[in-house]
């Protein structure tokens, strides 16, 4: 068993959040895989052509293998960035084999500011793991930092206030990322416990 965890990244700091969530996916017992999708191709944008360079590329075997889904992504006018959109837009077959159905999964997001679209950027990433049958978690309000964080943190997943393209998390943001990850990792863990 393994938790998928897919993002794009372009200044880091959502590979930042993306590793600091397959840490605590790691400390709740199960696997984790991270992966990324390529830039598109038609950028003109010189640092994307960098972007290659760290994680594997996700293919759709990797979607297909995993346990459990964590998608990330950078906030670009309150949605995920073009190129995780392209690359849920190429599901169509795992979308009609069932291959995502029942799974967990959930979503984090970072943003330049603190009132950068970070929410509906969360909310517009469930779209498509909802159509494809996957069971969406969150944090719980039992979550302390989720309390006196003053960067990011939501309900709905964890996020991160960059502030001028600063990648490093805050404490809170931090431990947000880690109980998010163990939280999948059980949650996973006691699905695939009572299909035995």
């Amino acid at each position: 068993m393994h938790a998928l965890i897919l993002y794009y990244s372009r200044h880091g700091a959502t590979r930042q959040l993306a590793r600091a969530i397959a840490r605590g996916v790691e400390q709740g017992g199960l696997e984790s895989r991270l992966r990324t999708v390529a830039a598109l191709a038609n950028s003109d944008n010189p640092e994307d052509k960098a972007l290659d360079e760290g994680d594997p590329l996700c293919d759709k075997r990797d979607l297909v293998e995993c346990s459990a889904l964590v998608l990330g992504s950078p906030t670009r006018f309150g949605q995920m960035a073009a190129p995780l959109k392209y690359f849920w837009d190429g599901t169509t077959e795992e979308w009609i084999n069932g291959s995502l159905i029942g799974k967990p999964a959930g979503v984090f997001t970072s943003t330049n500011t603190m009132h950068g679209g970070q929410e509906s950027t969360l909310l517009s990433m469930m779209l498509p793991l909802l159509h494809h049958g996957m069971l969406l978690c969150g944090l719980p309000f039992s979550e302390n930092a989720l309390h006196r964080t003053s960067s990011g943190g939501t309900p709905y997943g964890p996020s991160h206030v960059a502030r001028g393209g600063n990648s490093k998390l805050s404490d809170d943001e931090l431990e947000l990322c880690l109980h998010f990850g163990k939280r999948i990792a059980h949650i996973a863990q006691r699905l695939a416990n009572r299909e035995q």
